[in-house]
């Protein structure tokens, strides 16, 4: 095992204890400032904004064959039986083998309930996907589902396992997915925005009720992984 970079401190330990100790309080006001965000994009809702026009036009201007396989690769990676399933499995495995129990719970928590959550607001809402699509698309445009759970595992993989690297990684993948979506047309830019507070979202709700259970299983692997290299260096 790799030992953690950044340790948690004692402050650290007692702000996630609070936290987890006070979670509804803290989902719920999670819950209202995503609701609040939300619902000032759903208000856009009923057809395309001064900037969701824009943005189209301009993307559909510069759109060529060497932009478009990028967005399609994107395509397949965030949604469909691929990027449904096999990505989330292959997260939940390797937090499973890395022995990030708590982790794993929590990513899959986030996931699922994100992805509920899209297909409601989809439903409930049924904006109309622009007319310039290159794709196949399920029903409703807003929110972004692609983008949904792009920013739902970037944060949630950010929170358990603390590197800026997987950080900066996450930010590229969502930005990455952002752009994809609305090159192919496939969504406003007010839906992809809207994806990512959901995605987002939910993933720093939920955090709450496991932020101390996560903090601790950190802290177990660094002292498993101080255990095994003292063993080995004894044994050199």
């Amino acid at each position: 095992m790799t030992p953690d970079p950044h340790p948690p401190g004692q402050g650290e330990q007692r702000l996630a204890l609070r936290v987890q100790r006070r979670w509804p309080l803290a989902s719920a006001l999670g819950g209202v400032g995503l609701a609040l965000l939300l619902g000032w994009l759903i208000m856009t809702r009923g057809g395309a904004t001064s900037l969701d026009a824009e943005w189209m036009e301009e993307l559909v201007e510069h759109r060529s064959p060497f932009w478009e396989v990028p967005a399609l690769v994107m395509d397949f990676l965030g949604g469909g039986w691929f990027g449904t399933f096999v990505v989330p499995l292959a997260v939940l495995a390797v937090l499973l083998i890395t022995r990030r129990r708590w982790g794993a719970v929590y990513f899959l928590a986030a996931t699922l309930l994100s992805a509920g959550l899209v297909q409601v607001l989809k439903h409930t809402f049924g904006r109309a996907r622009p007319l310039e699509i290159l794709v196949q698309s399920d029903f409703g445009s807003f929110p972004s589902g692609h983008v949904a759970n792009a920013a739902t595992m970037a944060v949630t993989l950010g929170v358990i396992i603390r590197l800026r690297g997987v950080w900066i990684a996450g930010a590229v993948y969502v930005v990455a997915m952002l752009l994809s979506r609305t090159y192919l047309g496939a969504h406003w830019l007010t839906d992809t925005l809207g994806g990512f507070l959901v995605g987002a979202g939910v993933a720093v709700i939920l955090w709450a009720p496991f932020a101390h259970r996560l903090l601790r299983e950190r802290q177990r692997r660094r002292e498993q992984s101080s255990d095994t290299a003292a063993l080995a260096e004894s044994r050199a």
